[in-house]
């Protein structure tokens, strides 16, 4: 599949309202007919790709790719974080990158922690799951969540930090516009 980019005189508003609308909701259903997520479509746009035009398989690769996009740049936030303490341990890339995604997961619910935003029993609430879960997380006990929790905690992340979200969204946007 490849993605025809081109240039929005009002990205910052479209990217703003895209960040508005979760990104990564159910597909909705209409009629019998599979629809794409809400936040999807104005991406798409700004890709130059018209999700009408797409198959189910083609909307959920670009999905796929999206997310993984996102989470890319997480783990690049999250290094700049650590910066000075992979400094200071004298870490190789590939041990930082094998700290980043052990802890992955923590370091996100972390950082919702660190708006006071929620605890960890309103993660667990928004996350659908029990605060057992998101407690082994948090304490490292568990560092291999299931996608789909991972998928509901970076929900949540994007809601608390949004400007942080708006900036990654405008650097995955800015890197297809430089690929095109």
């Amino acid at each position: 599949m490849r993605f025809v980019l081109y240039k929005i005189p009002s990205i910052s508003l479209i990217l703003y309202k895209c960040m508005r609308i979760p990104l990564f909701s159910k597909n909705l259903q209409t009629n019998g007919v599979q629809r794409i997520m809400p936040a999807m479509k104005p991406l798409c746009h700004l890709m130059g790709t018209y999700p009408d035009t797409l198959t189910k398989e083609e909307k959920i690769l670009l999905e796929m790719e999206l997310f993984s996009r996102i989470c890319e740049e997480l783990k690049e936030f999250f290094r700049q974080q650590h910066k000075e303490y992979f400094k200071l341990m004298k870490f190789t890339l590939e041990e930082e990158n094998t700290m980043l995604e052990t802890k992955y997961m923590h370091l996100i619910i972390q950082d919702i922690l660190s708006t006071n935003e929620y605890n960890l029993k309103g993660i667990a609430y928004y996350a659908n799951t029990h605060e057992d879960v998101i407690q082994e997380i948090y304490t490292e006990q568990n560092t291999e969540p299931s996608a789909i929790l991972l998928r509901k905690v970076i929900e949540l992340h994007r809601t608390v930090r949004a400007d942080l979200y708006l900036q990654i969204t405008k650097k995955i946007i800015s890197k297809y516009l430089i690929t095109a």
